[in-house]
């Protein structure tokens, strides 16, 4: 899907309105697509859950109706949109993120649910094991929060002078940043380093969050998993260059975009593979037989450009291990 076609395609659903061409094509299958962020800024996650799809032989407009719902940065939409979907009878609800998963847990207990978290689903108490999910709700984790504390082992590599270590959360994934907290308090503590929590929550708080880091001299920023940041990755990146705060984030996007340094899933690669199970589901798999998988490989993207601009010297161990080096 070329992104013309695809920002075309999300205009008439980013405020979660279904498409009227779909809506006439009664006998095809219908995904309903739980989201946080903006649509237009997911293009690549989504293009990757289509081609997971087309794997299964299923293509939107062709032989598939998917309707979208984006929350942006409000999040107390997702219960509405996804309450709007259990009513609409879509056969397979897909939640893109934590906060979209307990709107659609909270919706309904039969219709088939895919997931992405990454929280420990069996911890937080959604699937009963991850071999056997049992219930209506299957999916992947990235496991984001337990890799939270080998993001700061490396920033303190990375920069082991840092004191005080800030950490940018979400409040409006409430559930997921006292998680995040709780381990970053725990190897801030291992470590003898201040953790300094500041919270944004939309648009306008950036600037705040940004200036606040500076005041209570922070020396080094890690920034949270979280789709809304995803999201805003552009605007985080120019802010952490603008204060001159060394960042360490979740994603390689946040490096492509001028970023320091990322730690972490590949997260296009688990949106195509919850394509593949919604395709599955809608050849008649169950959720239940379907087990919760976990990725294998995390990538550390390093950003030496970036570092220069900071006045940072890479440790050559840390460049040996680096999957991706931008310069």
């Amino acid at each position: 899907m070329r992104r013309r076609e695809f920002i075309k395609l999300l205009a008439g659903v980013a405020a979660g309105l279904p498409i009227a061409a779909h809506a006439q094509q009664k006998s095809w299958p219908v995904i309903g697509y739980l989201s946080v962020g903006f649509p237009q800024l997911q293009h690549p996650f989504v293009v990757a859950f289509h081609e997971g799809l087309k794997e299964t032989g299923f293509i939107d407009g062709e032989n598939l109706t998917i309707e979208y719902r984006w929350a942006e940065e409000l999040y107390d939409r997702l219960p509405a949109f996804a309450a709007d979907l259990v009513r609409r009878k879509v056969d397979v609800i897909v939640a893109m993120g934590e906060p979209p998963l307990r709107a659609a847990a909270s919706a309904t207990s039969t219709i088939p649910v895919v997931f992405v978290t990454g929280r420990d689903p069996v911890q937080s108490g959604l699937v009963a094991s991850l071999a056997h999910p049992g219930g209506n709700m299957t999916g992947f984790t990235a496991i984001a929060t337990e890799l939270l504390s080998k993001r700061f082992e490396l920033l303190s590599e990375l920069f082991p002078k840092a004191r005080t270590i800030a950490l940018l959360v979400n409040p409006n994934a409430a559930s997921v940043s006292e998680v995040t907290i709780q381990l970053a308090q725990q190897a801030a503590g291992a470590k003898d380093i201040r953790l300094l929590v500041v919270k944004a929550g939309g648009e306008s708080d950036f600037e705040a969050a940004f200036a606040s880091i500076a005041e209570q001299h922070a020396d080094a920023l890690m920034v949270s998993a979280d789709a809304f940041f995803f999201s805003q990755r552009e605007r985080i990146v120019a802010l952490a260059a603008r204060y001159a705060i060394p960042a360490t984030y979740e994603l390689q996007e946040f490096v492509s975009a001028g970023g320091l340094i990322s730690y972490g899933p590949n997260v296009a690669s688990l949106r195509r593979q919850v394509g593949v199970y919604a395709g599955k589901i809608l050849k008649g798999a169950k959720p239940a037989d379907l087990p919760v998988q976990q990725p294998t490989k995390f990538d550390l993207m390093i950003n030496l450009k970036a570092a220069k601009a900071l006045g940072l010297t890479v440790p050559p161990s840390l460049l040996a291990r680096a999957d991706e080096v931008f310069e």
